[in-house]
């Protein structure tokens, strides 16, 4: 058997990147969550049309979308392409998304940024275990982390600790570790969400891949999924970023 690793950080490698971003955008209160998510749709609204994009309805394919169903017909993985499974479930329920493809990156802030969404409307999802060896996700915004005091009643545990990289990647085949998707349904894993992505109009999250993200309505997404809301990641202190 292969060696274990150990749990996962949320940011894994990438704090330098994010400590730049904290340097550049001090932290803000989280009552200010709704006026930075508005600010994350006038941007997508501006990137579609620099891009020339359109919203694409769940039965639109794009042409990655087209390569993963020939690489499934063939029994292969599509190569650092999206997760076929997370986009047929979103044509299956009904989520219009949008299929973006962007420079490679790892934290969910660097994603932002690349996406050019605010990283309060990127949502990430964390894999967690609790001490009876239930799995499910966590999902926070890409500002926050996961407080594991606050998961336990919320998971109905008296101990949660983070997932390893094993076991994140039996839990969530087909992903890149650290690029889950946030539908736990596409894994048969229970999820649960922090309270501020219900602020977010438009939702974006990583495909399963370093490579891809979807943009989707928050209101469909949440339909779709049956979501309900908790408090769980940490409290924020308003010091500067640099202390």
């Amino acid at each position: 058997m292969g060696p274990q690793h150990g749990p996962l950080t949320e940011d894994c490698d990438t704090e330098v990147a994010d400590l730049v971003v904290d340097l550049l955008d001090p932290l803000r209160p989280r009552g200010d969550r709704l006026g930075r998510a508005n600010t994350s749709l006038v941007r997508m609204t501006l990137y579609r049309t620099r891009a020339g994009g359109k919203r694409r309805s769940a039965r639109s394919r794009a042409p990655t979308r087209d390569a993963a169903r020939r690489c499934a017909l063939s029994g292969e993985q599509a190569p650092d392409g999206p997760h076929r499974g997370l986009l047929d479930w979103l044509e299956a329920n009904g989520v219009e998304y949008e299929l973006h493809e962007h420079p490679t990156t790892f934290a969910a802030r660097e994603t932002a940024r690349a996406e050019h969404v605010s990283p309060a409307a990127f949502a990430k999802a964390i894999g967690v275990v609790t001490d009876a060896g239930r799995r499910a996700l966590v999902v926070l915004d890409a500002n926050d982390r996961l407080d594991l005091v606050k998961a336990r009643p919320v998971l109905g545990a008296s101990h949660v600790r983070l997932m390893t990289e094993d076991e994140l990647a039996e839990s969530c085949p087909g992903c890149d570790v650290g690029a889950t998707p946030a539908v736990g349904a596409v894994f048969g894993l229970p999820m649960h969400v922090d309270e501020a992505i219900r602020d977010v109009p438009v939702l974006t999250f990583h495909a399963g891949s370093h490579r891809y993200t979807v943009h989707v309505d928050r209101q469909a997404w949440e339909r779709a999924l049956g979501v309900t809301y908790s408090a769980l990641a940490e409290h924020r202190t308003l010091e500067p970023a640099w202390m």
